[in-house]
């Protein structure tokens, strides 16, 4: 009988602390978002999930999102300081050019897709490309695992420029990757390299 009652205290401590656990982590969440303003721009459930996967996967307190529910012509890119609770950058990027034209409609995982990948992608190391200093990125979800064999990286890009949507409406598109203003490529770059986090949503 003992035995039995020293169980169930053990699984009753382990289950209360899980909710602990899981508690803080809402209200961490709830506190980042809050102090970032975030609620003007994204859906607090949008950001609780992410804020889950960056816990998940990241190395370093540099967290970004990108909502692709919101067309090309809005900033819809986000990275946050989780530590110092502060929007570090709220600026524009692009999808792929068979992912859809204002809107991300079309979302995919195949090599040559030309296609955005959802999911959350840990951020791995810098390196100079085509178009300058870029960062590779790893899939950490079944619907991004091809991002290495795909070349999906981060990217500065012309195309990814305001003066662009004042010419045509929208963002120029990649072949799925997400292309950034150029001027903000190397900042970025060295934030979230290495460890940092990007977690890419769309409607479901």
């Amino acid at each position: 009988m003992k035995i039995w009652t020293a169980l169930f205290i053990i699984a009753l401590l382990s289950v209360s602390h899980a909710s602990y656990a899981a508690t803080t982590l809402h209200q961490q969440a709830k506190i980042i978002f809050d102090k970032t303003k975030l609620g003007k721009h994204l859906k607090y459930d949008v950001f609780l999930t992410a804020f889950k996967e960056h816990i998940r996967v990241a190395d370093k307190p540099i967290m970004s999102i990108i909502d692709y529910s919101q067309p090309s012509d809005r900033r819809r890119f986000f990275i946050i300081d989780t530590e110092k609770k502060k929007l570090l950058y709220h600026t524009f990027v692009s999808h792929g050019i068979n992912s859809g034209d204002l809107y991300a409609t079309e979302f995919s995982n195949i090599v040559d897709s030309k296609q955005t990948s959802l999911g959350t992608f840990r951020v791995a190391e810098a390196y100079h490309g085509k178009y300058g200093i870029s960062l590779r990125l790893d899939g950490m979800s079944p619907s991004n695992s091809n991002a290495r064999k795909r070349a999906i990286v981060l990217h500065g890009a012309k195309y990814a420029e305001p003066a662009t949507i004042k010419k045509i409406g929208m963002l120029g598109r990649s072949w799925g990757c997400p292309a950034i203003p150029m001027k903000l490529a190397d900042k970025v770059v060295h934030l979230l390299k290495e460890g940092g986090s990007i977690y890419a949503h769309a409607r479901s």
